[in-house]
């Protein structure tokens, strides 16, 4: 099987290769921008047989020129959600990939794409229905008009296409990220750094690092990925998370104790953590008054409608094997 991942030095790109590879499929061209060097680190070890940047893949793949693909794992994208340069946006996020999608139609060749949770936006609700679907910035907005395009051409699809709406995914190979970084790797280097782990405080009628979002393990990412892969009959917009909303004092506390693990301090509470010092909670920014979700929650009904039966972990059990990779890795 001959498969492209787009965005292969990112997070989830990168991961998805390693998965790639663990499965046996060896024959993977990745495509990206390395003009962020300090990204190849993320494809160590991956077994790849061929790498194109990305301003000369898609027009060469439109062309036909690499033969026979049987799927590209459409992972590239601009992810900053505070990116305001709409133009950017748009040609990196919408047209990019739209191009990717008629070239892959034209080819028979299967599409599985990162769409984001940041379709829904202001939404309470997190259902795969465009009555829910609110974007709160361009990102978002960048998205979901790709979603729509997916959604009008399904019904006559020469080939798989299934988009992933992706919530908050943490896990290994996301350093580069900077500030887009996940909450448990900036808790990680906080807690080592400082000895300390910052929370905000109360705001929306949610207590001190009491916001809930639905955690996602980037290994639980890659998995359902590669289920699709292997059920090429099921197409769709489905969202990825784990259907579990959970606290940030949950992270906190997951993250603060697997590190205390590592030097063999013993597991303690969350009050513990708060009343030594290990957790502490600052005012709510008013720059972000407004402007953030405090909740999140997949609604997994679609996902699981195809037969799709992977457990996810939850925030303990996955920031503790994280936490763990973290403390192995070089400075």
């Amino acid at each position: 099987m001959k498969v492209v991942v787009t965005g292969a030095a990112g997070m989830i790109g990168s991961n998805l290769v390693h998965g790639l590879n663990a499965i046996g499929i060896d024959d993977v061209i990745a495509v990206d921008d390395l003009t962020d060097g300090p990204k190849y680190r993320n494809l160590l070890g991956a077994r790849l047989s061929d790498y194109f940047d990305r301003s000369e893949f898609y027009g060469r793949f439109a062309r036909g020129e690499f033969g026979k693909v049987d799927a590209v794992l459409h992972q590239g994208a601009c992810s900053d959600t505070m990116e305001h340069d709409g133009k950017y946006m748009m040609d990196t996020n919408y047209r990019c990939s739209k191009g990717l999608l008629d070239a892959c139609q034209a080819q028979s060749v299967r599409l599985l794409y990162a769409s984001s949770a940041a379709t829904y936006g202001g939404s309470e609700t997190f259902r795969e229905e465009p009555a829910f679907e609110q974007p709160l910035n361009v990102y978002g907005y960048s998205k979901l008009l790709f979603d729509n395009v997916v959604r009008r051409m399904l019904p006559t699809a020469t080939s798989q296409v299934a988009g992933f709406r992706y919530f908050n995914v943490y896990g290994p190979r996301e350093q580069h990220k900077g500030r887009m970084a996940s909450v448990a790797f900036h808790h990680f280097n906080q807690f080592r750094d400082t000895g300390k782990v910052k929370l905000f405080g109360e705001y929306g009628g949610y207590g001190p690092g009491g916001h809930t979002r639905d955690f996602i393990h980037v290994d639980d990412v890659v998995a359902v990925n590669l289920w699709f892969l292997q059920n090429p009959g099921q197409s769709g917009i489905f969202n990825l998370g784990t259907g579990r909303a959970q606290p940030f004092n949950d992270v906190a506390v997951a993250v603060v104790n697997a590190s205390r693990a590592l030097k063999g301090a013993p597991a303690l509470p969350l009050a513990d953590l708060v009343s030594q010092g290990f957790i502490e909670y600052i005012p709510f920014p008013d720059a972000l008054v407004g402007k953030y979700q405090s909740y999140t929650q997949a609604d997994d009904t679609r996902l699981r409608a195809t037969g799709c039966k992977h457990a996810f972990a939850d925030v303990a059990t996955g920031a503790k094997r994280y936490v763990e990779w973290l403390s192995q890795q070089k400075a």
